[in-house]
């Protein structure tokens, strides 16, 4: 098909526009009532409320002095707290030092504004191992710092810090020379490399999750954040810093609020925010400083993916910052038990590091149905590329299930400066469907990029460097 740009398509490099069906001048637009559903969601989902007890931590033996292992301290606390039938767990006034912390129903861990809870390096202290999902597949592994499994009505609150303490010299390393284009490794130092090639094989032959220890030995990084089959959670006001590894992953989780939280780690696959498998989020008024995806909405990695068959659904994300990291708000790259229903707004997101704006990221090897996607308002300062569907992440086209991708609506973005403003391919035996885009403009442009292998593609009222885009 032919392509123009407000008939001065020599002017500048215009990528490739190939394998299209376009429905620009009569577009099929999104149901009108989709922003009803977002609605819905925000109404919908409500903080967890906690009675007024409260347990400072300094109560049960707790010392600020960043050098004592206030581990059972917290524990004692926490336990405390639950039996009295819920409260706050206070931490206040000072660095705590502390292994991992899994809290218990009824249970508000409170971070006050001038304290830390600084977590030990030692691995050990993540011992013994406990059922989690690493990279989206389920093992036996090292527990993550905060963590909770199949409980309801929690949260970590408050204006204070958590400090993983992860730098290039601990925890980092261990993400080796071979899995990015930064070398985190360190001579002498193990890697992931053999677990996680192990971990891969165990999954597609289906190895009970049981037999699947991958703790003391493994070198597989910690989740900092992981709330996994709980109900009733929030998160809000922390700053979350140093992760080993992802920053916050709910895992299977319904009714999730994760408000005012700043996410700040700059290490290997620090992702800030995860959402996994999980139904019923909000996430409001964060703000993203990574060394990964800002948020990556998530539903587990192949065969464990597709044998639990969990989607991530229902998730509103409105008034966010986003700056350095891989993507500003993606979709995968775990994804193979689906992700629908993602409504994102008023979120603006810019760095000269920020690699792309909205992605969605598969393949035929993660598989997965991903769908109805709907975004507005969002400014795009500078990125390096706006807009990303891409079904050859990774492995490519090696597998036998080919992703679906359809009806993603995006209204109202306004980019200032990108290197390209799409990479956008499907495959040509599962076009990507029903992308459309209505009053969106990208001025300071290199190139249009890549358009290939869409069905029903709109673009209404968009300009690409001042001038119309048509199709």
């Amino acid at each position: 098909m032919t392509n123009t740009i407000g008939g001065v398509a020599g002017a500048y490099a215009l990528g490739t526009l190939g394998g299209c069906t376009s429905s620009a001048n009569n577009p099929k637009t999104a149901e009108p009532d989709a922003w009803a559903e977002a609605e819905k969601i925000r109404q919908n989902v409500k903080a967890p409320q906690f009675p007024a007890r409260t347990f400072d931590v300094r109560d049960f033996g707790a010392k600020a002095n960043s050098q004592e292992d206030n581990s059972k301290a917290f524990a004692a606390a926490i336990e405390a707290c639950t039996k009295a039938g819920g409260g706050k767990v206070l931490v206040t006034q000072g660095r705590y030092l502390c292994g991992a912390i899994h809290l218990r129903s009824n249970v508000n861990l409170h971070i006050t504004k001038d304290a830390t809870i600084a977590f030990i390096t030692d691995p050990k202290a993540y011992l013994p191992a406990v059922f989690t999902r690493w990279e989206g597949m389920e093992i036996m592994g090292y527990s993550p710092l905060i963590y909770a499994y199949e409980q309801t009505n929690i949260a970590v609150t408050g204006e204070g810090t958590v400090d993983g303490q992860a730098n290039r010299t601990t925890w980092w390393p261990w993400k080796g020379s071979n899995f990015s284009s930064v070398d985190w490794g360190v001579p002498g130092v193990p890697t992931q490399e053999a677990a996680r090639n192990k971990l891969m094989q165990d999954m597609e032959n289906n190895v009970p999750v049981a037999q699947r220890v991958y703790a003391d030995g493994s070198y597989l990084r910690p989740v900092f954040v992981q709330p996994y089959k709980c109900t009733n959670v929030l998160i809000e006001g922390i700053t979350i810093t140093n992760a080993p590894f992802w920053l916050l992953n709910p895992v299977q989780c319904e009714n999730v609020t994760i408000d005012a939280v700043k996410f700040a780690s700059i290490g290997p696959n620090s992702d800030g925010c995860d959402p996994e498998s999980c139904k019923n989020v909000v996430i409001k008024n964060c703000f993203f400083d990574t060394g990964d995806d800002c948020i990556a909405i998530k539903s587990g990695r192949n065969a464990d993916g597709r044998r639990l068959n969990i989607p991530s659904e229902n998730i509103l994300i409105s008034n966010c910052k986003m700056r350095n990291g891989h993507g500003g708000v993606v979709i995968g790259s775990e994804i193979s038990g689906g992700v629908r229903n993602v409504f994102v707004e008023n979120c603006e997101m810019s760095s000269p590091e920020l690699e792309r704006g909205i992605r969605v990221k598969t393949n035929s090897v993660r598989g997965g149905l991903i769908e109805n996607l709907f975004v507005r308002n969002v400014v795009i300062g500078e990125v390096q590329t706006a807009i990303v569907i891409d079904f050859d992440y990774e492995e490519g086209d090696a597998g036998k299930f080919t992703p679906t991708v359809r009806n993603i609506d995006i209204r109202n973005l306004t980019c200032n400066k990108a290197n390209h403003v799409f990479q956008v391919r499907g495959y040509k035996r599962s076009p990507i469907q029903n992308l459309h885009l209505t009053n969106c403009h990208f001025k300071d442009i290199g190139d249009i990029g890549v358009l290939e292998q869409l069905d029903n593609f709109a673009a209404v009222n968009v300009t690409i460097k001042g001038a119309e885009f048509k199709v």
